[in-house]
């Protein structure tokens, strides 16, 4: 089947905006997209008109809970059936957004991915890394729990994983690969919603982190880090981590090194930004509002000086709640661009961020999206707008007028 766009404006991802263009999309992927003048003759195709064309978005870092506010622990007390019913309709609002792919960062993702890949529920495609790995006592711990529940907790539920020393670290990855898990998270640095850690300590030892990441390259696998304080980044960056989730105390030295190993930074600012205001409303408690008020400026300071230093970014929320009417719910994912355009980056870089580099997260397990450019996979959608002119435009699923995934039209 042969479906043409043609729009004002195509945005293809990374390069320069092509007016007056046309995108022809054919056997689920792109056959052509460049200047209308120069487009094929595609008689009898279906033909939409819009405002502008651009590849469909990435979150990089987006969590299906199912949960309904911030008290994290709930992921212990609600059945996993209600969390995953919930989580399924979040993949559904995350795709009618506009984000055809989402690398998860934790929670049910590898098990949704396996339903949408085989086509019983809609949604994006989810790069999922099964249970998050924490040290005990770490952001990924439950703190106010006993810890042999938590460890109970983690062999039924698969969303956490506590692992001390090399060897149980070893094990946990292949846990996670096991499950298909199509990327490795771990917790280099303590959090912000967690109880008892602090942000700025490293976690894992530079020996577990090097361990984590050797055996998820063996099976093609990079590893994200959560990383908010400058010891946790460095040994993440030392170890080989493809990405800093977060990056909230980054400095000049953090950000070199970034740039030359290549690490990517995504800053997830949407759910410090939205936090830090209504959190004690959501559930977040005293101690996570303490360190949520402590590390709004700084991020945003690090964001800012990331993107000066040329560090490679792509974007990621951080969005974990379940429903578009909550704060930081899934649906609400394009809000983050207009954040980070607020602090410097361009309306096209912002897009950027979003698009093309989006599938370098992954390393070997990219596929072959994120850009307008012939023969690659047909991640599409249209805008009501210019977002280069208003790119809050993608933060209102509303203004999203068509999304194809791999060349099927999904909304419009």
């Amino acid at each position: 089947m042969t479906d043409r766009i043609d729009a004002d404006l195509l945005i293809p991802g990374r390069g320069s905006p092509i007016p007056d263009a046309t995108v022809v999309l054919e056997d689920g992927v792109i056959a052509y997209a460049g200047p209308r003048a120069g487009a094929p003759d595609t008689a009898g195709a279906a033909t939409t008109v819009a405002p502008t064309v651009m590849p469909g978005m990435w979150d990089c870092h987006g969590h299906f809970l199912g949960l309904r506010n911030a008290d994290i622990a709930a992921i212990t007390r609600e059945p996993v059936a209600v969390r995953a019913a919930r989580a399924a309709r979040d993949a559904e609002l995350a795709l009618l957004a506009g984000f055809t792919s989402i690398r998860e960062a934790g929670g049910l993702g590898v098990h949704l991915a396996r339903a949408i890949d085989e086509g019983t529920i809609p949604g994006p495609t989810i790069y999922a890394p099964g249970a998050i790995l924490s040290t005990s006592g770490g952001h990924g711990d439950l703190h106010d729990l006993p810890i042999d529940w938590v460890h109970d907790f983690s062999r039924r539920d698969g969303t956490l994983r506590l692992a001390d020393g090399v060897d149980e670290c070893v094990k946990a990855v292949r846990e996670q690969l096991r499950v298909n898990a199509r990327v490795i998270k771990v917790c280099a640095s303590g959090g912000v919603l967690s109880e008892v850690d602090d942000p700025i300590h490293q976690q894992f030892t530079d020996e577990e982190l090097r361990a984590i990441v050797e055996v998820a390259g063996m099976a093609d696998r990079v590893v994200m880090a959560h990383c908010h304080g400058k010891p946790g980044i460095m040994a993440a960056i030392a170890a080989g981590c493809r990405s800093i989730e977060h990056g909230t105390f980054l400095d000049e030295e953090a950000c070199d090194a970034m740039v030359e190993t290549g690490t990517i930074l995504v800053p997830t600012r949407f759910i410090i930004h939205v936090l830090v205001q209504v959190g004690r409303e959501q559930g977040v408690s005293p101690a996570g509002m303490r360190k949520l008020e402590a590390t709004a400026d700084a991020h945003a300071a690090a964001l800012t000086m990331a993107h000066e230093r040329g560090v490679t970014i792509a974007m990621g929320t951080d969005i974990f709640m379940s429903g578009p009417h909550l704060p930081v719910g899934w649906g609400l994912n394009g809000r983050e661009l207009a954040l980070m355009v607020d602090l410097g980056l361009t309306p096209l870089e912002a897009i950027e961020t979003a698009t093309a580099n989006g599938p370098l997260t992954l390393g070997p397990q990219a596929p072959d999206v994120g850009t307008l450019e012939l023969g690659k996979i047909a991640d599409v959608i249209t805008v009501a707008g210019d977002p280069l002119r208003d790119i809050a435009l993608l933060g209102d699923a509303g203004n999203v007028s068509g999304v194809w995934k791999a060349g099927v039209r999904v909304k419009g």
